[in-house]
């Protein structure tokens, strides 16, 4: 089965449009475990524009299952990250601008410096992802710069309106998880995943884990944090139990096997 990461930054980003202390994204941490979350992600971003400081270390005494940590490579959120011992830390590019993260993190960029914070997590038993675009010299380059895991950014797939173009980057995703795993590196998928299209990227093969937030948070406004995560659990459940089957049986997921609802 699929593990489902539930980012609670919009919680925190309610909390912060009137500065106050209410909605505790630490309360909403033990509304979506009880939903049947598998890990809690959040990203503790430099400008700290939702998750705080506090938030990061009272959900690593609190969380019950995986906590899952987004983090860009500045030497301070490293300190941190080192700190706290989150299970898992993601390395998600981050600019000032943007609204939710844009794109994947461009490993040709700084690759020592990659290579630095990754060591040093991984000597400190924190599992190491890289949230990249399913582009094969990325995912090459996670795997010899020692990643454990990658994330495909799921953007592009999740914007798309026409079938064809929906087939086009469902596909791209596909390969990219094959080459991941092929590297001997866990395969995860996050980003702009909804209740709509989720079930495509769930049947990928041997795909681990999705990391969903703003769908989730969205659909809790009107059902309830624990409620929308259950939902979306059962969505993924369902689709791994039909993926495994026709793996089975040899046969491959059709490409537009969803409903547009």
């Amino acid at each position: 089965m699929i593990e489902l990461g539930v980012n609670i930054d919009h919680v925190a980003t309610l909390r912060q449009a009137r500065r106050t202390y209410e909605p505790d994204p630490v309360w909403a941490a033990v509304e979506a475990e009880l939903g049947g979350a598998d890990g809690i992600t959040v990203h503790l971003r430099e400008d700290r524009r939702h998750i705080s400081d506090r938030d990061v270390q009272v959900l690593r005494q609190t969380v019950q299952c995986k906590l899952n940590l987004e983090m860009s490579l500045v030497p301070e959120i490293v300190e941190i990250a080192t700190r706290v011992l989150p299970a898992q830390a993601t390395l998600v590019p981050e600019r000032r601008q943007e609204v939710t993260t844009e794109g994947g993190l461009d490993l040709t960029r700084e690759p020592d410096r990659v290579t630095d914070v990754v060591n040093k997590l991984k000597a400190l038993g924190i599992v190491a992802s890289a949230f990249i675009d399913p582009i094969e010299q990325q995912i090459e380059l996670a795997a010899k710069l020692g990643f454990d895991a990658v994330e495909l950014h799921t953007g592009e797939y999740a914007n798309v309106t026409d079938d064809m173009a929906l087939a086009e980057q469902l596909h791209r995703l596909e390969v990219g998880g094959q080459w991941v795993r092929e590297r001997g590196m866990r395969l995860h998928a996050g980003h702009g995943l909804n209740y709509r299209n989720v079930i495509p990227v769930a049947r990928i093969q041997l795909m681990a884990e999705l990391n969903i937030g703003h769908a989730i948070v969205s659909r809790a406004i009107f059902v309830g944090l624990r409620q929308a995560v259950r939902e979306m659990k059962n969505l993924l459940d369902q689709a791994t139990q039909v993926r495994d089957v026709r793996a089975a049986q040899g046969v491959g997921a059709p490409v537009l096997d969803y409903q547009r609802k």
